[in-house]
């Protein structure tokens, strides 16, 4: 019955929705940083922003700090599905495998991890699209969360709000098989040698492993997806923009050279990292409270 409970589904949401509130503003400078400077849309043309931290000072400058926030109603909502779902699901599975945490082998945890990232992110991917949505914009939509979703609905029928969910899914599965492995592998190791008991700091220093081979496996990905789902598509089937993935990557490519797959690289790391530390130091922590 131990690959049917229900207490790693609470745990993981419970810890996810804690780290995104103690992350979000990170994540916004990363998708502002991502969404600026394409050459086939006018409305982003612009490069605003010169990194992470003049970013944060010119959007409180000019929007004020409740912008820092824009996107945080969807993003918890997202937590509360995918970051439930993505724990619940991976630690589930990884018992169905094996028994015992002592047995389990990276590859089991990689195959563990890349399911529950597809499965947990192909169900929440509306709330990733309205996150995207709020945080590029400059502007607060009028109505908030409710109010993008039906102008995302009015717009772009349905679809819109499963734009982008293979580039969603593929992500998910590069960041969850990545990083969950990476920090059950490092935290196993460090216990086992003995160079580190089963305390918070052994926690604290395999999330921020983890979250570094996050980053650096996962961002491409991210610039492509959030690109496509900040751009619209009417329900006519008129776009602008980015044809599709190849398209994207192509055209970013020619027009702003190979680092730009990279954009927002540091506050993608800067966010996973303390992300992960949250996450995990919340999630072990809540375990530990009801052995």
């Amino acid at each position: 019955m131990s690959a049917l409970s229900w207490k790693p589904f609470v745990y993981g949401g419970v810890a996810s929705i804690t780290a995104e509130c103690g992350t979000f503003p990170i994540d916004l400078t990363k998708t502002r940083l991502q969404v600026q400077g394409q050459v086939n849309d006018a409305n982003f043309k612009e490069i605003r922003y010169r990194g992470m931290m003049h970013a944060l000072v010119r959007i409180c400058r000019e929007e004020g700090l409740k912008a820092l926030y824009s996107g945080i109603a969807p993003a918890m909502l997202r937590q509360a599905s995918y970051g439930t779902i993505k724990i619940g699901t991976y630690q589930s599975l990884k018992r169905l495998f094996v028994e015992r945490p002592e047995d389990e082998t990276l590859m089991i945890n990689v195959i563990c991890g890349i399911l529950s990232g597809v499965i947990s992110s192909s169900i929440a991917n509306p709330t990733d699209v309205l996150k995207i949505r709020m945080q590029a914009e400059r502007n607060v939509t009028r109505g908030g969360m409710i109010g993008s979703f039906l102008s995302i609905y009015r717009q772009e029928g349905t679809r819109g709000l499963w734009k982008g969910v293979s580039l969603t899914a593929q992500r998910a599965a590069i960041v969850v098989g990545v990083e969950l492995p990476v920090y059950d592998i490092t935290k196993k190791h460090l216990i086992l040698s003995g160079l580190m008991g089963d305390t918070v700091y052994t926690h604290f220093l395999s999330s921020f492993t983890c979250g570094l081979a996050g980053a650096i496996a996962s961002n491409p990905v991210d610039v492509v997806r959030t690109r496509l789902m900040n751009q619209k598509t009417l329900r006519g089937g008129t776009r602008s923009g980015y044809l599709g993935t190849l398209d994207c990557l192509l055209q970013m490519w020619k027009n702003e050279g190979f680092w730009a797959l990279y954009k927002g690289f540091w506050p993608n790391w800067l966010r996973l990292g303390p992300w992960n530390i949250i996450f995990f130091v919340t999630y072990e922590q809540l375990k530990k409270l009801d052995s």
